[in-house]
């Protein structure tokens, strides 16, 4: 056996001894547009996990995590995803964050921050969006500027479509911190507190009737002068090494998901007659296609632009699907007042896929600028 059945047969096993008791009430709960659900719950699993040494197991093992190769990540997201587990709620802190500290951040940055991503202490939310600078991160106009003695940085704007902002306790910021800057000079990558004055976090309610997205407002919130992650300025450098990590290994795990609702829907089709349409039956099939032909993309090392050009469509278009297959009942809620079952959820939620963690308008320029090396779009 190699070191990666090994490594997978590790995982499954303590996975099944684990996801008991009370934790077996929490199989399948929580992900995107579910958030809500058992979060104190999932919260407690994720710290067990962390107690037996299953967080950031990609991380080096001076950082607290197992070295774990890329083989084995993609072993443990899998098995993680088959098993059926909840939602992580540390995703933030350990795909995001912690990969950029360690990448970026100084000696000190490290020992203060990775261990309680680790131990899942603290959890993070991401301040890149802004009312005025969706997709065009480049235009943020949140500012950042030391104080008269230098040992702080007092931040002052807004944010939006924070998720989790609600629950996490550090949101790492980008901001403008050289007054006159444009575009993507002058911008720092700043680890902001969310538990003190000069920060309010209002939710936004969803399509859904849910509330994981929020708006994030910066009124003279300060944060230590040392928790700016490279050099001020070099914010933008930053960020972008956060999205990459972000479209990283750990959507291996999200297309176990994805195998799991096309393999449901199909079922449901078999059983309400909605298989007998040819339309829905090609429609299946297809989505079935692009399923195994995003996995082996995957596999490849697809760039991650073009990774979630993909799955977002492709996401989107299953929610599509499920509401024909369910007929004329998806039009109507659950119950009272506005209770979804799950494929109205799934549609209602997906619309969002293609618009966040960067826009698909985004990432067809990322595509064609930087991949293609075709002639930038016209900017004013």
């Amino acid at each position: 056996m190699s070191s990666v059945e090994e490594f997978r047969a590790e995982i499954r096993a303590w996975l099944a001894d684990h996801l008991v008791g009370e934790f077996a009430e929490l199989r399948g709960r929580g992900g995107p547009g579910r958030e809500h659900e058992a979060f104190e719950g999932r919260l407690a699993w994720e710290r067990h996990m962390a107690a037996h040494g299953w967080t950031c197991v990609g991380w080096p093992v001076e950082r607290g995590g197992r070295g774990a190769s890329l083989d084995e990540q993609i072993a443990f997201h899998e098995e993680y995803a088959l098993a059926d587990a909840p939602a992580r709620v540390n995703h933030i802190g350990e795909q995001l964050l912690g990969p950029t500290l360690i990448a970026f951040g100084t000696e000190e940055q490290k020992q203060r921050f990775l261990p309680p991503i680790v131990a899942v202490e603290e959890l993070w939310c991401q301040g890149y969006s802004e009312p005025d600078a969706g997709s065009d991160l480049a235009n943020v106009r949140t500012r950042g500027a030391l104080s008269p003695d230098g040992s702080q940085w007092v931040v002052d704007g807004q944010k939006i479509w924070t998720s989790l902002a609600h629950e996490a306790q550090w949101c790492f910021v980008v901001a403008r911190t050289e007054p006159g800057s444009r575009r993507h000079a002058g911008l720092s990558y700043l680890l902001v507190p969310l538990d003190r004055s000069g920060v309010e976090v209002r939710p936004i309610v969803q399509l859904t009737g849910t509330s994981e997205f929020n708006e994030v407002f910066f009124d003279g919130a300060r944060t230590d002068a040392s928790h700016v992650v490279g050099e001020p300025g070099d914010g933008w450098r930053i960020a972008m090494a956060t999205l990459g990590f972000e479209r990283g290994v750990s959507t291996l795990g999200q297309q176990v998901g994805f195998r799991r609702e096309w393999d449901a829907l199909a079922e449901l089709a078999r059983k309400n007659g909605a298989i007998s349409d040819p339309l829905i039956r090609d429609r299946l099939v297809q989505a079935w296609i692009d399923l195994e032909a995003m996995a082996a993309s995957a596999r490849r090392g697809v760039d991650p632009s073009v990774g979630k050009l993909h799955w977002a469509a492709w996401h989107r278009g299953l929610g599509e699907l499920a509401m024909a297959v369910c007929g004329a009942a998806s039009t109507i809620a659950a119950g009272e007042p506005y209770e979804l079952d799950d494929w109205q959820r799934l549609f209602l939620f997906s619309r969002a896929d293609t618009i966040y963690a960067g826009s698909d308008e985004i990432q067809k320029n990322i595509v064609a600028e930087r991949l293609l090396g075709l002639p930038k779009e016209a900017r004013v």
